[in-house]
């Protein structure tokens, strides 16, 4: 069986090749290979020790030579180039506590982590497949190397790449893979936020988002988002839902595109909603104010997995809006741009989209139009470039002072009140129109 490799990987093959030493493309450069996708990148596994691999390329770079890894750059572009290795005993559930080089390719490649991420390529000799990647590529199946157990004892990670390359291929996690996961679920806590980060972001935008529902069932987001377990377990007995608060939010990711700060939102946008249940005398349920609960919930949330600071504002912000449900009329929508901002609102109509279509029949039709409404009075919004924010208005504060204002808090309130008047019209958005109005004011 071959595969198309770049010419640049092949060039550094047949160098350490002609060197005498072995050489192989391997993991999921191969897997996706053989799965008809484009590899993000390319690792080479070797033979060579890190100091034979430095001596043959002319610049090369030590990203992990105590893991025995050598960056090899040919022209601007990296290849990772990693001396087969056995990894020693793991202390922490995370890290080897050394790492022994060896000459043998399969003592390298049994240490991996799942079949379908442990085979090798070489143009001359084709796949190396000891432990039954290629069946599990055919059988759309995740299964560990060996014994599952060891894996993830070895490496706690390994535990959410499972549900993620499950979420990202839409293959099955094999049984005994699956009931290890149940078992070493807790060995996450010696998983880095950020690392566990990276896993959630993969798995959210990935095809199969809703594979966030196997790492519950696993027990595997107990370990990180345990705010979202209650979520799985809280009903919704009105008859807007018809699933659980969680089961609702798995429904709305599949609903949203693969956007990273979409995908987090639907993720958090109820997540408040159990603290703030409240059931009346006839049974309903009510989550009044869950929009700024589950706000300051995903704060919280965000921060403890490491987030950048403006991933961290913009979902806040979808969140505390996404249950804002202004009238389809030009005057309600302008204001509901200038409360959500201009740069979000786009994403915040995705997010209502999306919440509707995870929600029950009832009122659907009704709920959608609405909507569709509001998309059309933002797309007249946009072509007409009307004034929703201080941004645009035609009246700056240097205007105001030239008209003798001092600096001040004075400055801001009226330019506040002009921006209410151009909400109201936008064809009051002109300077000398704006400015009269505030001479006249003054007399």
């Amino acid at each position: 069986m071959k595969i198309e490799i770049p010419s640049k990987v092949a060039m550094i093959l047949h160098t350490l090749e002609d060197a005498g030493f072995e050489a192989y493309a391997v993991g999921g450069c191969v897997r996706d290979s053989l799965l008809g996708r484009i590899p993000d990148d390319w690792d080479i596994t070797t033979s060579a020790t890190p100091e034979q691999v430095k001596a043959l390329f002319r610049r090369t770079v030590d990203t992990g030579l105590t893991h025995g890894t050598v960056t090899v750059m040919m022209e601007k572009e990296g290849f990772e180039v990693t001396t087969y290795r056995v990894d020693g005993e793991y202390e922490d559930g995370r890290h080897p506590k050394e790492v022994i080089f060896t000459a043998s390719l399969k003592e390298d490649l049994k240490r991996r982590d799942f079949t379908i991420n442990a085979m090798a390529y070489h143009p001359s000799t084709g796949i190396v497949d000891l432990f039954g990647g290629l069946e599990d590529l055919k059988n759309r199946c995740i299964r560990c190397v060996g014994e599952p157990l060891e894996r993830f004892s070895e490496d706690a990670l390994r535990i959410m790449r499972a549900v993620r390359f499950s979420a990202q291929l839409g293959f099955q996690i094999e049984e005994n893979t699956r009931k290890a996961l149940g078992v070493l679920a807790p060995n996450l806590r010696h998983v880095s936020a950020e690392r566990i980060q990276v896993e959630l972001l993969k798995l959210l935008i990935s095809p199969h988002p809703d594979e966030l529902r196997t790492a519950y069932e696993a027990g595997i987001t107990k370990e990180f988002l345990p705010e979202w377990d209650v979520c799985m377990t809280t009903e919704q007995r009105t008859p807007h839902h018809c699933y659980t608060v969680g089961e609702h939010i798995l429904h709305s990711l599949l609903y949203v595109r693969a956007d990273k700060v979409l995908r987090l939102t639907m993720l958090l946008h109820d997540i408040g909603k159990p603290v703030v249940k409240t059931t009346d005398e006839n049974g309903r349920d009510h989550f009044k104010m869950h929009g700024p609960e589950s706000e300051k919930m995903a704060h919280g949330i965000l921060r403890r997995l490491k987030l950048d600071n403006d991933t961290i504002s913009k979902v806040c912000r979808l969140v505390k809006w996404h249950d804002y449900r202004p009238a389809p009329e030009m005057k309600a929508v302008r204001r509901a741009v200038n409360k959500i901002g201009e740069d979000l609102f786009p994403l915040y109509l995705e997010v209502q989209r999306a919440d509707t279509l995870a929600q029950s029949d009832y009122r659907r039709e009704e709920k959608l139009s609405r909507l569709e409404g509001v998309c059309l009075c933002w797309e007249r919004i946009c072509e007409e470039k009307q004034c929703v924010s201080l941004k645009t208005l035609a009246v700056t504060g240097k205007d105001l002072i030239a008209e003798g204002i001092a600096p001040g808090r004075e400055i801001g309130e009226i330019l506040q009140y002009f921006l209410e008047i151009v909400l109201e019209d936008p064809r009051e958005n002109q300077k000398e129109n704006l400015l009269a109005k505030l001479r006249e004011n003054r007399k």
